[in-house]
């Protein structure tokens, strides 16, 4: 029986996404996961065909995190599912800033666009609320998104920072606007 490998493709993504937390995807190389494997670079090749297989790997798990903040977030019962899935996701990108850089501010270019698919629940929920039409609720969700975006984006650059009560305010404050914009006559600014 041949002795049990002492590196594990499970080991390997840990030590992977340890990295990018981190550095950041850009210290995910074959070298410095080596060596924080305390191993050569054998052990990656023979459980990952490529860096990039590896680093689609922890896009997920990083994603699989960012669904256990956004399941907590809605079980908490705080706030309303809605406003639930902007406060995981600005939570997010300050509790795993390196993370949140990996899957929603990396270039995306190739990627096929299905926004609208993933964020149909969302837009549901603003349908019921407000009675808009799928296409208005598709737009106030898209500038609801903006929002959410911006802010989770500054606060894991480090640019921003803000405390749970005041990105509450201003994501109710944004709601409101968009929402009687979408209701009031005087749509201009």
């Amino acid at each position: 029986m041949p002795p049990k490998a002492r590196i594990t493709g499970e080991s390997i993504l840990k030590a992977a996404v340890a990295l990018v937390r981190e550095g950041g995807a850009e210290a995910l190389n074959a070298r410095a996961l080596a060596a924080a494997l305390g191993c050569s670079t054998q052990p990656i090749f023979s459980n990952y065909e490529s860096m990039q297989a590896l680093l689609d790997d922890v896009a997920g798990e990083a994603y699989h995190l960012y669904q256990g903040i956004l399941r907590e977030e809605i079980a908490s019962g705080r706030y309303s599912p809605y406003k639930a899935n902007g406060m995981a996701y600005i939570r997010f990108a300050s509790e795993e800033k390196s993370l949140f850089k990996l899957l929603f501010t990396s270039d995306r270019a190739e990627e096929e666009k299905g926004f609208f698919e993933e964020w149909a629940p969302l837009i549901e929920i603003i349908r019921r609320k407000t009675g808009l039409t799928e296409a208005e609720a598709e737009l106030f969700h898209l500038e609801m998104w903006g929002t959410v975006h911006g802010i989770a984006s500054m606060i894991a650059s480090s640019y921003l920072t803000l405390d749970r009560e005041r990105i509450s305010r201003i994501l109710n404050d944004v709601y409101v606007g968009v929402r009687d914009r979408f209701v009031s006559a005087d749509t201009e600014l």
